[in-house]
């Protein structure tokens, strides 16, 4: 996710959020409402340093390790969790951007968005195992441990790739129609269904087990991140006209709109604490738009100070 710095300071600041509340929560016509803000504050761009182009995290609690996706420098970082200390360096393929970790083989795959590639490397020794090819740009990924896959949205072809953990090799490619340009995506273990936030638009429903598109409907312009919380049956999706779409399946092949959230401006990156079911998003205030030297638009700048976390809770109990 190329646009998605902050996402890695989002899940970083999740036991934070409890230390820093601002006051009380306001009401919200849907099971979510706004809580609180937790501010963060810094200079620029939202990066950790030394990771040049931070775009995500992989955490391996079983060993003690997070492993950081660096875009600028090709490289992932890996990070003592006690200490907070870099204790190695991986290369990968050019500009990694969404990372997971894969338990059962204790391996981190990183997915290299210009790179058109995927860099599979040993948690424990940082060793790469394997580079596997993809069909084009890669963003974002789940892990279906049952199945032994990884899922991950080709953005640039409008699909959704499946690689074996076990032999390291695609095995299949999706097309998402209607969804163009996937973004985000998410998974439900029970129902074995994914979840794509697409650029044109749409929140596309896929089954796992057969690549059957089951259902669509529209979210907001700008999707980037998605997510799916197993408790209550409640699919996301978060874009940069600010608002997050909340919605629920029902029965196996249809999806409504159960709210849209109002979020800050360009504030399309996410993530969800399954236990609490609370959200957590990612946003800043930007200054003018600018020109590069070439005469291109460049992204706005970030507001010194304004970073910032907004966290939305259920409203009443959780249930599927």
């Amino acid at each position: 996710m190329k646009r998605t710095c902050c996402a890695a300071a989002c899940v970083a600041v999740l036991g934070v959020g409890l230390l820093c509340c601002t006051p009380a929560a306001s009401a919200a016509d849907g099971p979510y409402r706004q809580l609180k803000e937790i501010s963060i504050g810094g200079e620029g761009g939202w990066e950790i340093a030394p990771a040049p182009g931070v775009h995500g995290i992989a955490v391996a609690p079983d060993l003690g390790r997070g492993f950081v996706s660096n875009g600028r420098e090709s490289t992932v970082s890996i990070v003592d969790l006690t200490t907070l200390q870099i204790v190695g360096t991986v290369k990968t393929g050019e500009n990694p951007d969404a990372i997971l970790y894969e338990p059962s083989q204790r391996e981190v795959y990183a997915f290299n968005h210009t790179g058109h590639s995927v860099t599979v490397f040993d948690a424990g020794t940082g060793e790469v195992r394997a580079t596997i090819a993809l069909p084009g740009v890669a963003e974002f990924a789940v892990l279906d441990p049952k199945a032994a896959r990884v899922f991950v949205n080709v953005e640039d072809r409008s699909e959704i790739a499946a690689i074996d953990t076990k032999t390291h090799a695609v095995v299949a490619t999706w097309p998402l129609a209607p969804g163009e340009q996937p973004t985000g995506l998410a998974f439900d273990p029970e129902g074995r269904r994914l979840f794509a936030a697409c650029v044109n638009q749409r929140l596309v429903m896929v089954d796992a087990a057969t690549s059957r598109v089951l259902a669509s409907l529209p979210i907001g312009p700008g999707a980037d991140g998605a997510a799916f919380d197993p408790g209550t049956g409640l699919a996301f999706a978060s874009s940069s006209d600010g608002t997050l779409t909340v919605a629920r399946s029902e029965g196996r092949d249809k999806l409504s709109v159960v709210q849209t959230l109002s979020t800050p401006k360009r504030s399309r990156t996410m993530t969800l604490d399954p236990t609490t079911h609370r959200l957590y998003v990612a946003a800043a205030e930007f200054g003018a738009p600018t020109t590069g030297p070439d005469g291109r638009p460049q992204r706005p700048p970030v507001v010194p100070g304004s970073f910032r976390v907004v966290v939305y809770e259920m409203v009443g109990p959780a249930s599927r």
